[in-house]
């Protein structure tokens, strides 16, 4: 947890050591990036205004740095411009100060969930492509192109499932999580991303809309799958 209100830090600290968590405490943006760049742990709540450095590029340092751990930001009540740079930043939840723990747990909880159905570092290769998930790259052919986290964890998600077709409401449960506020043009606005991805690869690979039940990967040749 990285938050420099030390009251604040140690209180929910000791709420979430009560639950079985093991915590580390950052008081500074600095050290947050060093103990993040570690990549020795599971979730980190990151909260935006910090000294020496403050959370957004803290958000920013790791994800160009390759760290996919999911991160939740802390942002004061009602900054929705905060919210909206730190998701496009690379962050998988937020929390508005101040927040009951009820609903921390149950966040943490959640990606906790999400977290298991990723495998970082497993390069994923359908037709001609192939994601590298701690890296966020895609590449095809010699080209490479840099996804976001939530552009990557879609696309693997898709790639895993490849012999499947996915609702709506599984991409939510599984990228944002059960309890998230995401609505079904979250998962439309970032298909929309993988697709205009997939065209400046030149890609053969598309994904296709199966109106009224959901997505899935084809070939141009007509595959769904290989």
């Amino acid at each position: 947890m990285v938050e420099d209100e030390k009251h604040l830090a140690e209180a929910v600290g000791a709420v979430l050591k009560k639950n079985n968590y093991t915590v580390d405490l950052a008081y500074d943006g600095e050290y947050g990036l060093d103990c993040g760049l570690s990549n020795i742990y599971d979730i980190i709540i990151l909260d935006i205004m910090l000294p020496k450095m403050d959370g957004l590029r803290v958000l920013q340092e790791l994800r160009a740095n390759g760290i996919a751990t999911p991160i939740i930001l802390l942002t004061a009540k009602g900054e929705t411009e905060d919210k909206i740079k730190g998701l496009d930043s690379g962050a998988d939840d937020y929390l508005a100060k101040p927040f009951p723990t009820g609903e921390l747990l149950a966040r943490l909880r959640a990606l906790s969930r999400r977290k298991s159905d990723f495998v970082e570092g497993n390069v994923l290769v359908f037709g001609d492509i192939r994601l590298h998930p701690l890296t966020l790259e895609l590449g095809c052919g010699e080209k490479t192109i840099k996804l976001t986290l939530k552009e990557s964890q879609l696309l693997e998600l898709l790639l895993k499932r490849k012999n499947a077709v996915l609702s709506k409401e599984s991409i939510i449960e599984k990228i944002w999580g059960f309890e998230a506020d995401a609505q079904d043009s979250n998962v439309e606005v970032y298909v929309s991303f993988l697709r205009k991805k997939l065209s400046h690869l030149q890609s053969e690979v598309s994904i296709q809309t199966i109106r009224g039940i959901g997505y899935h990967l084809k070939l141009k040749d007509g595959n769904a799958h290989v």
